[in-house]
């Protein structure tokens, strides 16, 4: 199935195109949970809801802001950020670094494959050392603009001017593709 057709599909509640999006896609947008929850049943759960989100939303979906795997997992990554700094996540005492979670996993092949899969380590071989950094530190670390800005002691200006200056270049890189 083409993404056009996932998207159709979707729109026209298709169970179909929902089975199919959730074959193609579900352990690529499980392992952006996991890099941030890695506990499993808090990922799971938070899946879960953030598929039923991207069904239930996807007429939000703008093909010209990015593409659909972006979108969803934008979903899905910012869910587990949610959770992360939900009162519920604080009291059951799991509120270790985030750093914590990731260096944890970044060993683990089920995760990282799947966003090798996709091209995004072609496309942040484009960008300079400190855009790289905040891109990955935004997108796959999870951390916030203000997060990285405390972190790195970079005014929140400037994390922000990083981030725009890097969709330029992935922009155009993308459309060259």
């Amino acid at each position: 199935m083409q993404e056009k057709q996932i998207i159709s599909g979707l729109k026209a509640r298709n169970k179909a195109a929902v089975e199919y999006l959730y074959e193609k896609y579900s352990r690529a947008l499980f392992g952006v949970v996991v890099r941030i929850i890695p506990q499993r049943d808090q990922a799971e759960e938070v899946f879960h809801d953030a598929f039923v989100k991207i069904v239930s939303k996807i007429d939000s979906y703008q093909k010209g802001r990015g593409a659909l795997y972006t979108w969803m997992a934008n979903i899905c990554r910012n869910a587990a950020i949610d959770k992360t700094r939900s009162k519920e996540f604080s009291k059951s005492g799991q509120t270790n670094s985030i750093d914590d979670y990731v260096y944890a996993l970044e060993g683990r092949s089920d995760t990282g494959d799947y966003v090798d899969g996709i091209g995004v380590k072609e496309l942040m071989a484009e960008l300079n050392d400190d855009q790289k950094l905040i891109i990955d530190y935004i997108y796959f670390k999870g951390y916030s603009h203000a997060e990285i800005a405390e972190e790195f002691n970079i005014p929140l200006g400037t994390v922000k001017s990083r981030v725009r200056a890097s969709f330029a270049v992935l922009k155009k890189k993308m459309e060259k593709i």
